[in-house]
């Protein structure tokens, strides 16, 4: 986990278990303005946030490929994925691969070309190639949780 230091996990604010990780990493991504649907873990057993330096970790419990329906592209999460985040970019990606033709390409970068629902999400690679989609591709729709009833909070 490279630059995710002793240093930055004791000043981190960390989450572990599979739905409140879940619910931790759309948060960080809404705060950074990044698509709620970027990143599509399963079974996550912490996740680790350092405001202070933008730092980011995911751990889950295996690798996982997930494939992006309204654009066709498959996606490799490692077991972890780091990161480095600030509004509309996450850079010094790593645990993360894009399918492209027939091999898996590295990428380390995803940057908000227009930060709005209807803007463009470019995703690059250490060698400079990159990809340019929609946001909407990434973007999962929120489920509404049901009001608790009053009577319901008075029993």
């Amino acid at each position: 986990m490279g630059f995710v230091t002793d240093e930055v996990r004791a000043r981190a604010e960390k989450y572990t278990g599979d739905e409140l990780c879940r619910e931790k990493t759309k948060e960080f991504l809404k705060e950074v303005d990044m698509p709620n649907g970027l990143l599509p873990l399963k079974d996550i057993e912490e996740v680790g946030y350092d405001r202070e330096t933008g730092v980011v970790w995911l751990k889950q419990k295996k690798s996982i490929t997930h494939k992006f329906e309204s654009i066709g592209k498959l996606v490799s999460y490692g077991t972890e994925v780091t990161a480095v985040v600030e509004v509309g970019k996450i850079k010094k990606l790593t645990g993360v691969k894009a399918k492209e033709l027939l091999i898996w390409v590295t990428l380390n970068e995803l940057v908000l070309e227009q930060p709005t629902s209807s803007g463009k999400i470019n995703f690059r690679t250490p060698t400079g190639l990159s990809r340019t989609f929609p946001v909407t591709a990434f973007v999962v729709p929120e489920v509404e949780k049901p009001a608790v009833a009053k009577e319901a909070i008075a029993n």
